[in-house]
């Protein structure tokens, strides 16, 4: 058993073995978990947590790292957490984003943590918040959040972050008409990414025209801005930077900023509870009461949606 004060510690002065650990103790759900997360709980809500998310090949982990750069001639502390799809063997990260940011590996004032899936959808590892919790309680500044390369339907990244950038690519074919019901939707900052290819500007022009169809905007609503980029040379990154700044300026004036946390909170205490319930359902596998309702319910005495409830009810105060 970890002495999960002193890790605490050690992780609030930067120790990369310390923050390690944490988040190992958070991805296993081990039994000290909910101790860890009370040691936490006082010491977060400093961290601006940015997602990143976009189609395999549109350069997110290269785009990641070009952000870590920025923020850090800023002086800012960067925590990465970037969440690869799982081996079905192992059930760990199959792409290791963590070599291919190398380049910040020896930066004392940058983590960076490769996560796996392990099955869950929408982009992000089921422990993503309580990692990323860690990553504030650590001193982080920032904490950017690489999903895997997701699709329509994989928009999890925008119910977690505080921002979220969605890279697209030219060359993408119907990629933006396909993404359009899903990722486009999630943004508030979009990046065109390998901007020195052709099909830069009308892929920017095909976005911009899909953002404008249908728009509803009050008089001072945030307008996701469309920054072009080419991240393996740098280009552009600075004016994604500002983009972000001006986006976390404008939800703090407008109480945005709380609200999404507020959100944010609410969803991982049901989360949490949704999963307890279910364990504690799993654990009901040939009990008693299990099989009572289900006589019940064959007898005519029950229907199904009553029994659920009593079982809820039993379960709450059990």
């Amino acid at each position: 058993m970890q002495d999960v004060s002193t890790l605490v510690a050690r992780a609030r002065e930067g120790a990369p073995r310390a923050v390690a650990r944490l988040i190992s103790l958070v991805e296993g759900a081990s039994p000290q978990l909910r101790e860890v997360m009370a040691a936490l709980a006082p010491l977060t809500g400093n961290a601006y947590v940015v997602g990143l998310t976009g189609s395999p090949g549109v350069g997110k982990s290269t785009s990641t790292s070009a952000l870590v750069s920025a923020y850090r001639r800023q002086g800012k502390r960067v925590g990465v957490l970037a969440v690869d799809p799982s081996s079905p063997f192992s059930g760990g990260a199959l792409l290791g984003d963590r070599v291919r940011m190398s380049e910040h590996a020896s930066d004392p004032g940058v983590y960076i943590r490769s996560m796996a899936t392990r099955g869950h959808l929408g982009g992000l590892a089921w422990s993503a918040p309580q990692a990323i919790r860690v990553l504030d309680a650590a001193g982080c500044d920032v904490v950017l959040v690489e999903t895997v390369g997701v699709g329509q339907s994989e928009v999890e990244i925008a119910s977690q972050a505080d921002t979220s950038v969605v890279l697209l690519a030219p060359g993408m074919g119907d990629g933006i008409q396909a993404a359009k019901a899903g990722i486009l939707e999630i943004g508030d900052v979009y990046v065109v990414n390998k901007a020195d290819r052709d099909g830069a500007d009308a892929t920017a022009r095909e976005l911009n025209h899909m953002l404008s169809l249908g728009e509803s905007r009050a008089p001072g609503d945030w307008r996701p801005p469309i920054v072009k980029t080419v991240a393996s040379r740098g280009e552009g990154v600075d004016e994604v930077v500002e983009a972000l700044e001006k986006h976390h300026a404008w939800m703090e004036e407008r109480g945005v900023l709380a609200e999404r946390r507020l959100a944010r909170a609410a969803r991982e205490v049901e989360t949490i509870a949704v999963t307890t319930l279910r364990e504690r359902i799993g654990d009901l596998h040939g009990d008693r009461r299990l099989g009572a309702l289900a006589e019940r319910i064959i007898g005519g005495e029950l229907d199904p949606y009553r029994a659920a409830d009593e079982l809820v009810t039993g379960l709450t105060r059990g």
